[in-house]
């Protein structure tokens, strides 16, 4: 196998090859891969480790240390301060997600074409590129037998509504339903990044280097030549040696707040560079039952209603561990620890929204990114909305208690609660949101005063520099944004390797 791990590294490195990658998640296993496949000398960095299925022991703190970047702590910075866990490993956040694959709906690829000139990404010319991914990761929805109690009591709260859903479309080849998506599949079930287009671009020729930090851009003026980074030891600090690769090509593909991070620190300028940042806000919506629920069971992530996506609110299921769900949990003391003694009957799913304000990526001293992002007073009407049709589900359901996660209400008690809740304002600072898919932060436009980067992934006014992960996204996907990076990442990678 061509992979070097940084921390045996006993010198310096160099290389040179025709195209360096930067990351090896959704966006950047895909243009390696792509680019490998087309006859391309690549070489694939990544800051974390190459981790092995049999490493993956489903336990939540164990697997937090692993696999997470920040041990699962990274969060905005404003009201209110929202967690957004970001992998840190071959594979990236591919490899901690619960792994669903939507592509983006035509309405959303219309508006891209419509307001930002990317005719490439019309709905026509995107649809083999997401069958092609889809072939390639196994995409399919879950199977009834692996849906889990947890989602079809839900379902049975929705089709009482007459609020449309369905399984979840899932990246999977043989799938187990052990529960514990989120902390690496245990099974190799998954086809993360790590499974499949990082070993593809492996078998096609690329090498891979591991625990190595990208520091840098090397540039000669508006020309970038490669990039220089810091070798990791296994516990993640410098070694002291480092790795200089010069290529004609440099993609960066670290994500929405490390992307224009790494830009920044490199001297690459643009005014809409860092800023645009969706994150999906989102929040935990808990159900007591009088009956056993064992919402453990199956695929946490497996159902989602899609009745009011135009309106920005996708709910999907999602179920943790106790030691991870407590928190969502309302109560101290005897309340809380009576709840949690009865978490055999509790029912969870998240209610996501698409916001429509935005925040931004600023870069600290040390090259370091930090999200600043505050919900709006739309978008906290919208996640209220969201959450109050989650309850209503649940209350559909049989459920006989809904938590919120809305510190002013936590608790619902009947369907006209429920109801009522979406009319009440929040205020942010009330909400304990989450959110997993930061975008936008290196928009994607023909226009250079739109986007900081045009159609085929190059940043405006720079040569050999591309980005291909979620930051080129020009707006929210309304869904899961894996599959549109990995095919709008296939797209700018065809590009660049047709270009020679």
């Amino acid at each position: 196998m061509n992979h070097l791990d940084g921390a045996a590294a006993t010198s310096d490195v160099r290389r040179a090859v025709d195209v360096v990658v930067i990351g090896t998640g959704a966006g950047g296993a895909v243009a390696a891969a792509t680019l490998a496949e087309a006859g391309a000398r690549v070489l694939l960095l990544e800051e974390g480790a190459y981790h092995r299925t049999e490493e993956f022991s489903g336990h939540p703190p164990e697997m937090l240390t692993l696999l997470y970047r920040n041990r699962g702590l990274t969060a905005t910075l404003g009201t209110p301060v929202i967690g957004v866990p970001l992998g840190c490993a071959v594979g990236g956040t591919t490899t901690v997600n619960s792994g669903t694959c939507y592509p983006a709906p035509d309405y959303v690829l219309e508006r891209w074409v419509r307001d930002e000139g990317l005719g490439d990404l019309a709905p026509p010319l995107m649809a083999p590129r997401f069958a092609e991914v889809s072939r390639r990761i196994g995409v399919t929805p879950v199977p009834e037998e692996l849906l889990g109690p947890n989602a079809r009591l839900f379902r049975k709260g929705a089709e009482a509504l007459g609020f449309a859903g369905a399984p979840i479309p899932r990246n999977v080849k043989g799938c187990k339903g052990t529960g514990v998506c989120a902390f690496g599949c245990p099974t190799g079930a998954k086809q993360s990044m790590n499974l499949s287009y990082v070993p593809a671009a492996l078998a096609a020729g690329a090498e891979l280097v591991t625990r190595a930090r990208a520091r840098r851009l090397l540039s000669d003026g508006n020309r970038i030549w490669g990039v220089e980074a810091s070798l990791l030891d296994a516990k993640g600090q410098p070694t002291g040696r480092t790795l200089r690769a010069l290529a004609r090509a440099t993609v960066v593909a670290v994500g929405a707040f490390y992307t224009p991070a790494l830009l920044r620190t490199s001297g690459v300028r643009h005014p809409l560079l860092g800023r645009n940042l969706r994150i999906h806000p989102a929040a935990r919506v808990g159900a007591m039952f009088a009956e056993p629920v064992k919402g453990w069971i199956g695929v946490p992530q497996s159902y989602h209603v899609s009745q009011f996506e135009r309106e920005g609110i996708f709910i999907q299921g999602i179920f943790a561990p106790p030691g991870v769900e407590a928190p969502s949990i309302p109560g101290i003391g005897r309340e809380h620890r009576e709840r949690m003694r009865r978490f055999s009957h509790l029912g969870s799913f998240g209610a996501l929204i698409s916001e429509s304000g935005s925040g931004r990526v600023v870069t600290v001293p040390g090259g370091q990114p930090l999200a600043l992002y505050s919900l709006s007073p739309p978008d906290c009407r919208r996640l209220a909305r969201a959450i109050s049709l989650t309850a209503q589900v649940w209350f559909a359901a049989g459920a006989t208690e809904v938590f919120t996660s809305v510190r002013s209400r936590p608790v619902l008690r009947s369907m006209a609660e429920a109801r009522d809740f979406g009319d009440r304002a929040v205020g942010a600072k009330y909400f304990d949101a989450m959110a997993f898919h930061p975008m936008g932060t290196a928009r994607m436009s023909a226009d250079p005063a739109r986007g900081v980067v045009d159609g085929s992934g190059r940043v405006h006014g720079y040569e050999g520099l591309y980005v291909a992960d979620a930051a080129v996204l020009p707006s929210s996907t309304r869904r899961n944004p894996q599959l549109t990076i990995m095919a709008v990442a296939t797209k700018i990678a065809a590009d660049l390797a047709a270009s020679g």
